[in-house]
């Protein structure tokens, strides 16, 4: 079983010394999931919204603390996620969709995740 979020990252050198060229880099971050039902595997309730960061301040925080370096952006680029950690979400999720104020699986994906879950094999 095995998920990652993925995002871009735009962060700075934050150099005292010397001066760098180019200040800024992108780079791709892969978080990995936490197994649903586990603490922490709710990050895609807290952090995302329709397939975008809900929070870009908060996100930029998070992925500060991941590079430790100033992080100026972050986008969600997907989720992906193998066959089995799909069910055993979609799993979790079903026991309590009051949770996430919803009628069905399908649509706490919709809403969280908007059309950015790939499924890997």
């Amino acid at each position: 079983m095995h998920a990652e979020y993925v995002f871009r990252v735009r962060f700075r050198l934050d150099a005292r010394r010397v001066r760098t060229e180019p200040e800024t880099f992108e780079t791709i971050v892969r978080l990995p999931a936490e197994p649903p039902g586990a603490d922490g595997w709710l990050f895609f309730r807290n952090a995302l919204w329709r397939g975008e960061v809900n929070d870009d301040a908060y996100a930029r925080e998070l992925a500060s603390d991941w590079l430790d370096v100033p992080v100026e952006d972050v986008t969600f680029r997907e989720f992906e996620c193998d066959e089995a950690y799909r069910e055993a979400m979609e799993t979790e999720i079903g026991r309590d969709l009051g949770t996430f104020n919803a009628d069905s699986v399908e649509e706490v994906f919709h809403k969280y995740f908007g059309s950015s879950i790939r499924l890997q094999s």
